[in-house]
């Protein structure tokens, strides 16, 4: 019954007029977060199509839809490029998204499991998104009881199979960087690496060894090293990688801004890249292109991990079953100058 036809239209004309139940018409009227995206959407066409307007003769007003996003670390340009891929897909669906920082507590652990998951739910959030954070099973299981739906991006761990993850090719990547150094003549390539109990960073680890082994060699341990994904990690491996009596000649670098690390390193060296040392990172955030020379890198597809991440959340959240618990978006090696061939 389209507005403007004299007759008002009743909730069941719009309920029918979009394939859903009366019940599911009445929870999209009333802002519930239980209903699928698409359904929400064609439900709200018709209301709007329809002139709808309740029988107190006012319109509801829908709360606003919120779900929290939660880094361990808000000013990495890492961060920075899935929060525009997240708000962005949050626009498009009609989703607030409030951005902070991992709880801690003042002694230092997280908050108590349940103590989060019930805040969050009391605050009518329809689910959590964290990225890169460690989460304990314990905590998991909070959110679980809680209701609320949970993505984890590049997760540190995953406490259990069935938490929702979204993630790049990381082992892919991790070969395709070592091949790429391979082609270019080097064989002493050094790893300088993650946290040791990072999944995404293990995953790039062992792409690393398998292109060295397809390629006859053995990997040297003490060419391997492990950190944070900083800058200042990567300036202290390189320093310890470089100082070595038979030094790489290049360098896979597990992120960004550990490989702007490795490149100051080998600046203070007085040593030149990619003339006397080739590096290559991983993420491809705005800053690869930014400095000089500009960093070869693995390029993780950031924004669009964002958007799946949300978008993924809303389904959870509307009950819906996913077909896979694990996404993994594709990477690719983006070449510019910090890599040569070997002198």
């Amino acid at each position: 019954m389209p507005a403007g036809s004299g007759k008002r239209a009743t909730l069941q004309m719009v309920a029918d007029a979009a394939g859903v139940s009366l019940p599911t018409a009445s929870k999209v009227l009333n802002g519930r977060g239980d209903v699928a995206e698409a359904t929400r959407t064609r439900v709200e066409g018709v209301l709007r199509k329809y002139g709808y307007v309740p029988q107190n003769g006012r319109r509801t007003i829908a709360p606003a839809r919120v779900v929290d996003l939660v880094f361990d670390d808000l000013v990495s340009p890492y961060s920075l490029e899935l929060l525009r891929g997240i708000t962005d897909a949050g626009a498009e669906s009609g989703v607030d998204v409030v951005v902070g920082r991992v709880p801690v507590a003042d002694d230092g652990p997280l908050t108590p499991e349940d103590s989060w998951a019930q805040r969050l739910k009391s605050s009518g959030r329809e689910g959590l998104i964290v990225v890169t954070s460690e989460l304990s099973l314990a905590q998991v299981e909070g959110f679980a009881r809680a209701g609320l739906a949970l993505v984890v991006i590049d997760p540190l761990n995953l406490p259990r199979v069935e938490v929702t993850s979204v993630g790049a090719t990381n082992w892919n990547g991790g070969v395709s960087a070592t091949e790429h150094l391979l082609g270019l003549g080097h064989r002493r390539i050094a790893f300088a690496g993650g946290p040791v109990g990072a999944s995404c960073g293990q995953a790039r680890l062992h792409g690393y060894r398998a292109a060295l082994e397809n390629a006859g060699l053995t990997p040297d341990p003490e060419l391997v090293l492990h950190g944070a994904f900083e800058y200042p990690d990567g300036l202290e491996m390189g320093t310890r990688l470089l100082e070595l009596e038979n030094p790489p000649t290049a360098v896979f670098a597990a992120s960004d801004a550990t490989a702007l690390g490795v490149m100051e390193a080998a600046r203070r060296k007085g040593l030149r890249v990619p003339e006397d040392l080739s590096v290559v990172g991983f993420d491809d955030t705005m800053l690869a292109a930014l400095t000089t020379p500009g960093l070869t890198t693995v390029r993780q597809p950031l924004q669009d991990m964002g958007r799946v991440a949300l978008r993924t959340l809303l389904r959870l959240a509307a009950g819906e079953t996913l077909d896979s618990h694990h996404v993994e978006l594709a990477t690719n090696l983006v070449e510019r100058g910090s890599t040569a061939p070997i002198a």
